[in-house]
């Protein structure tokens, strides 16, 4: 019975990461997060830091 035990705890871990995984990951599909939102927000930065290089 202590084996089952030891074999069912690794085997819990691995559902809980792979729930956790799917539930980390449920943002990235709608492309309204991650890396689109940063490069979006560092091209405005830039584009802002353009101009008033450009006005001086």
């Amino acid at each position: 019975m202590a084996s089952l035990a030891w074999l069912l705890i690794p085997l819990l871990a691995a559902v809980g990461a792979g729930l956790w995984g799917g539930w980390a990951a449920r943002n990235r599909k709608s492309g309204r997060t991650g890396d689109n939102v940063e490069l979006n927000g560092y091209a405005a930065f830039r584009e802002a830091m353009e101009k008033s290089r450009s006005g001086t």
